[in-house]
């Protein structure tokens, strides 16, 4: 039997986004009552409209949004298996509030949880953070966040991406940003915002996290799923 886990967040008017990004506005653009004369026969419609960031939900980074060379590649120019694939989950939630992830506490995580790590996986990296504080200001900004040594472990592990349950995989006091950085030299991606990683840890399983096919978009909003086949 195959199970479907959602690791998405809701995406809704006054949902919290990473500082200085776009908020999200959701507005209703036509209603039933607004359609109905237009057609016969009792048809109508209705549709609402969306402005937010194409980082603002549960998203997935373009290589241009972190690697300013000219060729990098926009999220449309990426390629479609980058977002899909064989992976684990892992759990450093014991982790505080702005403290550092090393590569040794991602070492013992997957011990604990009995997976390893393999070239092409999707590593998904439970830090707690939207089960504590979802929907509400300190979401944005209360968090651990991956050091240099775990960032360099994860590239040497060659996944092909990874994910994090909060809005940035680095830590938010730090000015340097080393989890994005080594993105930018390996051009491996991550996912942001994901939920419901405590279903996953432990586990491998296949990740979908398809991202819209946006002209030159920075990023993409995705419906992230786990697929597991029991």
């Amino acid at each position: 039997m195959t199970q479907l886990i959602d690791l998405s967040q809701e995406i809704f008017q006054g949902m919290e986004v990473y500082p200085g990004h776009q908020k999200t506005i959701i507005w209703q653009h036509a209603s039933h009552e607004e359609t109905a004369p237009k057609f016969e026969g009792g048809m109508s419609y209705q549709s609402n409209a969306l402005l937010m960031c194409d980082h603002g939900p549960t998203h997935v980074d373009s290589v241009s949004h972190f690697d300013p060379d000219p060729d990098a590649p926009p999220i449309d120019k990426m390629s479609l298996d980058t977002f899909y694939g064989s992976a684990v989950g892992i759990d450093v939630s014991h982790k505080g509030v702005h403290e550092y992830i090393s590569a040794d506490d991602l070492i013992a995580a997957c011990e604990s949880a009995g997976v390893s790590v393999n070239p092409n996986d999707i590593v998904l990296i439970r830090t707690g953070t939207h089960d504590r504080h979802a929907d509400t200001p300190a979401y944005s900004n209360q968090h651990p966040g991956l050091d240099e040594s775990a960032a360099n472990w994860l590239a040497e592990k060659k996944v092909k991406a990874f994910g994090v349950d909060c809005p940035t995989p680095d830590n938010p006091i730090s000015k340097t940003y080393p989890v994005h950085m080594m993105c930018r030299r390996t051009g491996i991606t991550h996912y942001e915002n994901l939920t419901n990683l405590d279903k996953v840890v432990g586990k491998r399983f296949t990740f979908a996290g398809f991202p819209l096919r946006i002209r030159n978009g920075t990023g993409s909003p995705v419906r992230a799923v786990a697929i597991l086949e029991n």
